[in-house]
């Protein structure tokens, strides 16, 4: 019980503060998992398709693993381990999903860990900001005590590992469509059978006075939305490279705001027009699979169409 004597810890030094600085990790955990997942898009719009593409590919890769592992672990959030528990702001509530391992800290991991890959050699300070981003927003889960040490741990090792892999995979396969095909076919099989294994696995079913503990139901929610934007991305990515084959139109002066405009629908369809639409007529499993699906597609296929378009008609 280490691990929850040092979220105690970290508890009692939150409450000798007055919690000012609660916000402040709070700000840092949202910004990773409600804006960073944005950043690959925006890099395969406009900045490096080759690197956009190894982003996105970590990013979707990292959130499939992930979703498997909580799933096959089913740890329980330290509040429900330990009734000493009492995590800062509404983390009770907006927590999703089983607690190991981190998906905040993965998602960091995988977006700001991409960033230093990419930019350690370029532009060493912002290599170096994103590396100090990526550790404050691993240690705010625990500060916050929504996550264990292990689950921080954890969460940030499996996306070093996914980085590491991606890179290595996208460099085997540079140029090679015969192969990337065949790894898009495997990708598609490896979603289907997640989505197999995790309707019909067993899941503890542990009840407190008459009460479930943890709805499995409510846990999938995340490893559907996951399954959703791999398989967006793997579709998209298809279509790209056999039909579209998108070129980013470097210098046109209508690039940044068309890419700001496709962010900016992106997080609308998100945050606002997908749980309105999908997910209320197909439910929290399958709409928001549906959902996330259609968000990965919208940004490997239909707005690089839209930007090629408009960049092209601007000359």
């Amino acid at each position: 019980m280490l691990d929850i004597q040092y979220l105690l810890v970290l508890q009692e030094l939150r409450n000798s503060t007055g919690g000012i600085f609660d916000e402040i990790f709070n700000s840092l955990s949202k910004f990773a998992v409600d804006i960073m997942p944005f950043l690959p898009f925006v890099i395969f719009w406009c900045s490096d398709k080759k690197w956009g593409y190894r982003f996105i590919s970590t990013w979707g890769l990292g959130e499939l693993v992930n979703g498997i592992i909580k799933l096959t672990v089913c740890a329980y959030r330290p509040w429900i381990r330990s009734d000493l528990i009492e995590p800062a702001g509404d983390s009770k509530v907006a927590a999703t999903g089983y607690s190991f391992p981190s998906g905040h800290t993965m998602v960091a991991t995988v977006t700001y860990g991409s960033v230093v890959a990419w930019q350690k050699d370029k532009r060493r300070w912002l290599a170096v900001l994103c590396g100090v981003l990526l550790l404050l927003t691993g240690f705010s889960r625990n500060f916050l005590g929504v996550h264990t040490p292990q689950d921080v741990l954890v969460g940030m090792a499996e996306s070093v590992i996914i980085i590491l892999v991606v890179g290595k995979v996208q460099e085997k396969i540079d140029g090679n469509d015969r192969m990337t095909d065949i790894l898009t076919i495997i990708g598609a099989v490896v979603v289907v059978l997640t989505l197999v294994y995790i309707t019909v696995k067993p899941y503890p079913m542990d009840y407190v006075d008459g009460k479930l503990l943890v709805d499995p139901q409510a846990m999938m929610n995340d490893t559907f939305k996951a399954c959703g934007a791999f398989l967006g991305f793997l579709i998209g990515s298809y279509l790209d490279r056999h039909y579209l084959k998108y070129e980013i139109p470097t210098g046109a002066a209508e690039l940044p705001m068309l890419t700001c405009a496709g962010a900016a629908i992106m997080f609308g369809w998100k945050e606002w027009f997908a749980p309105a639409t999908l997910e209320a007529a197909f439910g929290s499993h399958w709409g928001n699979l549906l959902a996330r699906g259609i968000m990965v597609f919208f940004a490997m296929t239909v707005w690089p169409m839209v930007i090629r378009k408009s960049c092209t008609d601007g000359k």
